[in-house]
């Protein structure tokens, strides 16, 4: 029974060597072949990567010109919103001013129709207490001027005049033309005497 044991493990053995051989054999045949499938592997892999980048330059060029596309019509609407806004930009404001030429061109026909004095000058007062509503829903405000600090920002001295008393040096004595803000910004400066 000890032979047959000992048989058995170098029978394996042999067995084991001889099946390495076969192996080796195999692939020292194949071996040329083998590189020339691997090289045509690799080949076609590198020719399928140059085709799939090439698709996706292409994709990403289109992309940049729709974008470029994109962005000029943008810009192109933008210009034309702005001119259209700088040209009926004032639309709403002379409409809302038509009324009191309105009322004007009737005082004027009053005028020359010969009215009564008062009336017209009654008129003239509710046209002006019109448009200075108008100017003030448009956030636009007359100065009070006259006896204020000069500020050189809001007031624009017209002359000096030798102050009555200390007390008004510097200070605005009187208002030639009226200035006016809008919303809290100078739209005409007033045009001031101011003491010296």
């Amino acid at each position: 029974m000890s032979k047959k044991e000992n048989k058995e493990p170098q029978t394996l053995n042999e067995d084991l060597e001889q099946e390495n051989v076969d192996n080796l054999e195999q692939e020292q045949s194949q071996t040329p072949e083998n590189e020339e499938n691997v090289e045509q592997e690799h080949e076609e892999t590198a020719e399928e990567t140059i085709a799939r980048l090439e698709s996706e330059l292409e994709a990403q060029k289109k992309e940049y010109m729709f974008l470029l596309a994109e962005f000029d019509n943008f810009r192109k609407r933008t210009m034309r919103e702005k001119q259209d806004l700088i040209k009926n930009g004032a639309e709403k404001a002379m409409l809302e001013l038509l009324p009191v030429v309105d009322d004007m061109e009737r005082a004027i026909q009053a005028i020359d129709n010969g009215g009564d004095l008062d009336s017209v000058k009654e008129g003239v007062d509710l046209i002006y207490n019109k448009f200075t509503k108008y100017l003030e829903s448009q956030q636009v405000k007359a100065m009070d001027s006259t006896g204020q600090d000069f500020d050189s920002e809001i007031y624009e001295a017209v002359t000096m005049f030798p102050a009555p008393d200390e007390s008004q040096r510097g200070k605005v004595i009187d208002t030639v033309l009226k200035g006016y803000m809008i919303n809290d910004k100078v739209l005409r400066h007033a045009k001031v005497v101011v003491g010296q």
